[in-house]
C-alpha cells in the first residue's frame, strides 16, 4: 500500500512538473512559473531598481557601476524614476532608415515632453550602450542567460540588450540598426493615418479630445479583418495609456509617435493580457479581446516564437505583431482573410 502511494505521489509530481512547463493561456509553448517581472527584478533590487521610493537617483547610490553622483535635480519627480537620465537630455539619435529623435532638454522633458521622457529616455537610462552606459545592465538577454528561450529558434551568441553600442556595417549612428522611436516615427509615416485629422479611407481612426488621444480604432476593411485575426495591442497600448503619443506641439493624429513602450511593457516579461474593455483599450471584436497569451522579451502583445509555424494556414504571432503597423504586408491587405493567428 505504501509502495502504491509512493508511485501515485511520483506520478502526480511528474504531472505537476509537466503542467508547470506549459502556458496557462491559449498556447502550450510559453513560459510559466517565473516572476512576471523577470529581468526587471534588477538583480534583486526589484521595483526600486527603476522606481526609487525616496530621493530619485540618489536613493540608489548614484551610478551603479562607477559610483558617480546623479546630476539631475528633478530626478525622481516623474514616475519616481530612480536612474540618472542626465546624459540623455538634448541628444540626437539616428535610428534605422534615418529616423531622427532629438531628445528634449531637462526643462521640456519634465513639462511638455513627458512622453519622450517616460517612453524613451527612461528606457535608455539602462538600455543605452554609449551615452548613458554604466547602469545595472549586463548587455545580454536575461531569458537567454536563464536558458528559457525556445530551443533551436535563436543562435547561441549573446543577444544584446544595450542599444547604440554597435555602429558597424556602415551605420552612421550606433542606433542605425535599431527600430525607430520618437517624433518622426509616426502614424503618418506608417501611412496608417493621413495628415490633418485623417480621412475615411485611413486604416485607423484616431480620436483626439482636448489635445490628447482618447481612442484608436480600426477603420479600413483590411485593418478590421486583420484585427479580427490578431488585434492591435501595441497601438491600443495598456490600460493606462495608448501605444502612440501626441507631440506637445501638434494635435494632428498623423503626428502621433511611437516610443519604446509602444512595443514593450516593462512590467511584464512573458504574459500578455488584454486590458479590460472598460478601459477603452480592450479591443472589442479582435482575436485577443479578453484573452491571455504568451509573449517574450517584454513585448506588449502576443509574441510567441516558441509556438513555431508548423501550420502554413496560420500566421505566427511574431509576424502578426509587426503587421500591426506594417499592415501593407498583412494577409488581409492582399485579400487573404481566412488566415488566423498561431498564438
Amino acid at each position: 500500500m505504501k509502495k502504491m502511494m509512493l508511485v501515485l505521489f511520483v506520478v502526480l509530481l511528474a504531472v505537476t512538473f509537466v503542467a508547470a512547463q506549459t502556458y496557462t493561456g491559449n498556447s502550450k509553448n510559453g513560459l510559466t512559473g517565473y516572476d512576471v517581472l523577470g529581468a526587471h527584478n534588477n538583480g534583486g533590487r526589484g521595483c526600486a531598481g527603476c522606481h526609487a521610493p525616496h530621493s530619485g537617483a540618489a536613493g540608489g547610490g548614484g551610478n551603479a557601476i562607477n559610483g558617480t553622483a546623479y546630476n539631475d535635480p528633478l530626478s525622481g519627480t516623474s514616475a519616481l524614476f530612480g536612474q540618472d537620465v542626465t546624459p540623455l537630455f538634448s541628444q540626437t539619435l539616428t535610428f534605422g532608415n534615418g529616423y531622427v529623435e532629438a531628445t528634449p532638454s531637462e526643462a521640456a522633458a519634465y513639462s511638455t515632453n513627458t512622453d519622450e521622457l517616460r517612453g524613451i529616455m527612461m528606457c535608455l537610462a539602462c538600455h543605452d550602450g554609449v551615452i548613458a552606459k554604466g547602469q545595472m545592465m549586463t548587455g545580454q538577454s536575461w531569458e537567454q542567460t536563464q536558458g528559457i528561450l525556445p530551443s533551436t529558434v535563436y543562435g547561441n551568441r549573446p543577444i544584446p540588450t544595450l542599444l547604440g553600442n554597435d555602429s558597424g556595417n556602415g551605420n552612421t549612428s550606433g542606433y542605425g540598426n535599431d527600430h525607430p522611436v520618437g517624433t518622426q516615427a509616426t502614424l503618418g509615416a506608417l501611412r496608417l493615418v493621413s495628415a490633418n485629422g485623417g480621412k475615411g479611407t485611413d486604416d485607423l481612426v484616431v480620436t483626439v479630445t482636448n489635445g490628447a488621444i482618447s481612442n484608436i480604432a480600426p477603420q479600413s476593411t483590411r485593418y478590421q479583418q486583420f484585427a479580427g485575426n490578431y488585434g492591435y495591442p501595441a497601438i491600443a497600448g495598456t490600460a493606462w495609456d495608448w501605444g502612440f503619443h501626441l507631440s506637445s506641439v501638434s494635435a494632428d493624429p498623423a503626428s502621433a509617435f511611437m516610443t519604446c513602450t509602444t512595443c514593450h511593457n516593462q512590467h511584464v516579461m512573458y504574459v500578455y493580457k488584454t486590458p479590460a474593455a472598460y478601459t477603452g483599450h480592450g479591443q472589442t471584436g479582435t482575436a485577443i479581446a479578453g484573452g491571455t497569451f504568451p509573449t517574450y522579451f517584454f513585448v506588449n502583445a502576443p509574441y510567441n516564437p516558441g509556438a513555431g509555424n508548423g501550420n502554413a494556414k496560420l500566421a505566427a504571432s511574431t509576424t502578426q505583431f509587426c503587421r500591426q503597423c506594417h499592415i501593407g504586408e498583412a494577409n488581409e491587405a492582399l485579400g487573404v482573410t481566412s488566415v488566423a493567428t498561431q498564438f
